[in-house]
């Protein structure tokens, strides 16, 4: 049997209403920033997400390097590499790099006038192709740990592309590893 209704309205605000107000207070005392608060208190503030973004795309600039160096060494890796090399170069125009070390093309790029030779930049890549493989993929591996780790930090749009470019990285070096058995 239901119970009757009460006999008279209680004053004062509803709890729904009082419940809307608490949400409202939280969403908003969540995108203040505090004053002493350098980066303007959220962690989606322009600064830290450009410096975010600029550090993504050095990180993948590096990992374009890596491969431009495996494939100098052997050759006959090509036919995986170069897919995976694009790959890396497209996440260096994602993230709003390019104008250094990564080119669009599919292929390395030789060295310009006055850029360092690709010897100094390039990191030691070992004689086997198997290990070299590994190299790139455990590379690949911890460059995808790590930006995982960073989209927790980042606001909405920058979370999401670090968090696809992750797992792009992840899916790179299941392929390394799986290439180099």
């Amino acid at each position: 049997m239901p119970y009757p209704p009460p006999s008279r309205a209680l004053p004062g605000p509803r709890r729904r209403t009082l419940l809307a107000s608490a949400a409202g207070a939280a969403l908003l005392a969540g995108c203040s920033s505090a004053p002493g608060d350098p980066d303007g208190g959220t962690s989606g503030s322009p600064s830290l997400a450009e410096r975010a973004r600029a550090r993504a795309a050095r990180d993948s600039e590096g990992l374009v390097g890596r491969y431009d160096a495996v494939l100098a060494a052997h050759p006959a890796l090509e036919r995986l590499l170069v897919p995976l090399r694009a790959e890396a170069v497209r996440h260096v125009e994602a993230f709003g790099g390019g104008a250094s070390g990564a080119s669009a093309s599919a292929s390395p790029s030789p060295s310009g006038p006055g850029s360092p030779s690709p010897s100094a930049l390039a990191p030691a890549v070992p004689a086997d192709e198997r290990d070299a493989l590994a190299e790139l993929a455990a590379a690949e591996r911890t460059l995808a740990d790590q930006r995982a780790k960073a989209l927790l930090e980042m606001p909405g749009e920058l979370a999401r592309l670090l968090a696809s470019v992750a797992a792009a990285g992840a899916a790179h070096a299941f392929l390394l590893t799986e290439g180099a058995r």
